[in-house]
């Protein structure tokens, strides 16, 4: 998994103990909120940041050929948004979504405890006990990409579902069902392909865990490309640490000498910078160091 993550910053996990029944109800239930008429979808938009959002990602110009819910995980925070997605049949759906999300939160625990283990960290919670915080900052995104005829009028040019991006967060974890159009770029910037698997799940690297590794782990830029004939939903679970935690190399995996490569700085000013960029932005840049100062 460690270097997966070096290398990759993602990896598939199968063996994963999540109920299949969950996903595939969570799915059911998504698509019967995206087939909803768009007068009935959007009364659960425009997003802030939770709740509907269609085509426009973010506040800064993006767009792509994309559906989504955005909900909180924690219920410490209260959405006016969130609460409307679940009026129609909301016990279903809200059950739905909390069985999911709890299957996924405690293996994402375990991935994180596992690599802290690969890495030698001490304590072994020292990553998952952030994303277990009752102040944790996670949410879950339902995201569906609709079919797109279009897309051969374009003269076999690739229409983008979701642009180019690396996660903020500490890890992602990524279901879809069985239709391509995830990719992920390599190290020399090559674009590959993720087969598809919708009885697994993938897992990325964000940019906060490439901090807390000092650059050992690195965040993986990927995006999703439209299909031409079959829709495809994706769900994903964004672990995310407390508002006010500073986002610092571990003192276990920093040699004596080694300085961060990073300004210090907490998760809340990280995401607020990140959400003012672009998606394609190489946001961790703001918060290098220069070379001058780590030499």
């Amino acid at each position: 998994m460690v270097k997966a993550c070096e290398e990759y910053g993602f990896f598939k996990v199968v063996n994963h103990r999540v109920p299949m029944e969950f996903i595939t109800r969570l799915e059911s239930e998504a698509r019967g909120f995206f087939n909803l008429s768009q007068s009935e979808k959007d009364k659960a938009g425009p997003p802030d940041p939770f709740g509907y959002g269609s085509k426009r990602i973010g506040s800064n110009g993006d767009v792509g050929w994309i559906e989504y819910l955005l909900l909180n995980t924690n219920p410490q925070v209260l959405s006016l948004k969130t609460l409307t997605v679940f009026q129609e049949n909301p016990e279903i759906f809200r059950s739905a979504v909390n069985d999911y999300i709890q299957a996924v939160k405690t293996m994402a625990y375990e991935v994180l405890e596992l690599i802290a283990d690969g890495l030698k960290i001490e304590p072994r919670d020292a990553l998952s006990k952030l994303l277990r915080d009752e102040n944790n900052d996670s949410c879950f995104r339902l995201n569906h990409y609709p079919p797109c005829p279009e897309l051969e009028a374009l003269s076999g040019r690739n229409l983008v579902g979701f642009g180019e991006h690396t996660d903020p967060q500490i890890i992602s974890v990524l279901r879809s069902n069985n239709i391509s159009g995830l990719q992920i770029c390599l190290k020399d910037g090559t674009w590959v392909s993720v087969p598809p698997d919708e009885t697994s799940f993938f897992i990325n690297v964000g940019d906060a865990l490439q901090v807390m590794t000092n650059g050992r782990l690195r965040s993986v830029k990927h995006r999703v490309l439209a299909n031409t004939q079959k829709s495809r939903v994706s769900m994903i679970y964004f672990g995310g640490p407390p508002l006010s935690e500073k986002i610092v190399p571990l003192t276990s995996l920093m040699g004596k000498q080694e300085e961060s490569f990073y300004k210090e700085f907490t998760w809340s000013e990280y995401k607020t910078s990140a959400y003012k960029s672009r998606l394609s932005d190489y946001r961790l840049g703001l918060f290098e160091k220069t070379p001058s100062t780590t030499q």
